[in-house]
């Protein structure tokens, strides 16, 4: 039987910062369980065995520095550092501890296998063009030679961004452009993420590349059906709603009391992230 399996970890909370000990301890037990956020009592089981690659996407790398030698699988970590301050990110670390952690796992990953997101991009009066530039080149500056890439996108109006009462808006024409030749002068190369209108940098590149994950697994994976996106198909162990973080911009996290009442239900001893198994969740197993 031929598994096909990237998974991510994870695009729906922040597994590294907040629940790594429950992802060391299930990959040393040899499965996941996922619950499916559109049908909750379906339930996907995904064995170890059957895992080609882990992406990891964090804000917070620091606890894989003690952890990510336990992984036998190829690895591509992707870390977000934006230059905004706690009125946008309340609970982010200092992001001088986050470069230097992205510097470290980078001499052990070896650069080609670490991204740096810079997304999204919010344009309001604090947040100009100028100081986006001006933060983008110094973090290329402290990243150089450490990382593959940069991934950028803007800012997107989801319904729980517009909860937030976020002040943004959308870049103009000249906005854009200038945006864009300033961050492509840079010596790292930039992609963009699910920016069809917006794009900046390299057209024939993105996050995660079929070309990548071949060289990476030696194995052909398909394009991620459910984003418009060129990267490969993957899985995604989180759960939303979970992760504390407090980023106003955030998609996956849009129901304050819910975050806290799924973290109370984390028991690092689950399958699950969130909460138990039930007797009447119905277990699918997973392969790619």
């Amino acid at each position: 039987f031929n598994k096909l399996m990237i998974i991510n970890v994870s695009g729906r909370t922040d597994v590294v910062a907040y629940y790594m000990d429950w992802f060391v301890k299930r990959w040393n037990e040899g499965y996941f369980d996922v619950r499916n956020p559109f049908n909750p009592k379906l339930v996907s089981r995904i064995f170890v065995s059957d895992i080609d690659m882990i992406v990891f996407c964090t804000k917070n790398p620091l606890p894989l520095i003690d952890t990510i030698h336990l992984f036998s699988v190829p690895i591509q970590l992707q870390v977000t550092i934006t230059g905004y301050f706690d009125d946008i990110e309340s609970h982010v670390p200092d992001k001088r501890k986050i470069i230097e952690c992205v510097r470290e796992l980078s001499d052990y990953l070896g650069k080609e296998n670490v991204c740096v997101r810079y997304d999204p991009i919010l344009l309001n009066s604090k947040y100009n063009v100028d100081y986006h530039i001006r933060a983008f080149n110094k973090l290329c500056m402290m990243l150089n030679g450490y990382v593959s890439k940069m991934i950028v996108s803007f800012v997107d109006d989801y319904k729980n961004v517009r909860n937030n009462h976020l002040d943004y808006h959308e870049p103009s024409n000249e906005e854009y452009l200038t945006l864009k030749e300033a961050f492509e002068k840079n010596d790292i190369k930039v992609v963009s993420c699910m920016e069809n209108k917006y794009h900046i940098g390299d057209k024939n590149d993105c996050c995660v590349s079929i070309k990548y994950a071949f060289e990476r697994t030696g194995k052909f994976y398909k394009e991620w059906k459910a984003r418009d996106c060129h990267c490969v198909n993957m899985v995604d162990i989180g759960a939303y709603n979970s992760c504390l973080h407090g980023c106003k911009y955030c998609y996956a996290n849009f129901d304050s009391k819910q975050i806290m009442s799924n973290y109370k239900m984390h028991d690092p001893k689950s399958s699950l992230l969130i909460g138990q198994l039930s007797f009447d969740d119905q277990i699918k197993v997973r392969r790619k």
